[in-house]
């Protein structure tokens, strides 16, 4: 999941009319990580103005770690999360986030491995499911990040 999210990230980021530049670091799913990947993506003299975590755990980490180092969510910086977990709706502010039809993935997998039962060799098949974003306190306009005079 996590090589599937980060190659649709650049690809969107590809197809931005703007010049955003991709900054990515490695995490594992889980708070800890997003706090450390948020310290050192916030710790750069280029600091991004955005963090899309590659789950709502990490992005709860990087929203934990911007509020230590004294930047307002989402005055100073976006940030935004993946799955919609029950951690998105309870952090201040609530994370932006995309939501997965998680019944409907597991129907259509389960679909998927009866229709193929006895087959010796199983296809990967790609199954297109609908996703909602979800916005939420965490995320202003690209605009409410422009510089201060």
């Amino acid at each position: 999941a996590a090589a599937a999210r980060l190659v649709a990230y650049r690809q969107a980021l590809a197809a931005c009319d703007d010049a955003a530049q991709p900054m990515t670091v490695s995490g594992d799913f889980s708070f800890r990580s997003g706090a450390a990947a948020a310290e050192t993506l916030l710790s750069r003299p280029d600091r991004p103005t955005a963090v899309f975590a590659a789950n709502d755990d990490m992005a709860a980490g990087a929203l934990a770690t911007a509020g230590r180092l004294g930047l307002r969510v989402p005055e100073d910086l976006s940030i935004a999360g993946f799955d919609n977990s029950a951690v998105s709706r309870i952090t201040w502010p609530p994370l932006t986030t995309v939501h997965q039809p998680i019944a409907e993935m597991t129907a259509a997998a389960v679909r998927h491995l009866v229709a193929r039962a006895g087959e010796a060799t199983l296809q990967p098949e790609q199954f297109i499911l609908p996703y909602t974003l979800i916005e939420r306190g965490s995320t202003a306009a690209l605009s409410a990040h422009a510089p201060r005079a």
